[in-house]
């Protein structure tokens, strides 16, 4: 599953599904094809997982940076 459905899932969509793709690994039970197709799509959700954490990274450093040149601006208007 790729493309335009990975596009669609969010965070808490893609975090639970590779918590469940895990937990069946971990059972075991399943052939070698099913577990490397398991893994795959582990991998996959992990991806989108990690896409949504640096998004909000950058957004909350675009913050922080914002507040920083506002903070600093504000002060050299009162001296």
């Amino acid at each position: 599953m790729t493309g335009k459905v990975e596009e669609t899932l969010g965070y808490e969509q893609a975090r639970d599904e590779l918590i469940e793709v895990v937990r069946r690994l971990e059972a075991g039970g399943t052939t070698l094809e099913e577990s490397l197709a398991l893994w795959e799509r582990g991998e996959e959700l992990a991806k989108v997982c990690r896409r949504w954490l640096e998004g909000a990274r950058a957004r909350l450093d675009a913050a922080l940076a914002e507040e920083e040149t506002e903070g600093e601006g504000g002060e050299s208007g009162d001296k």
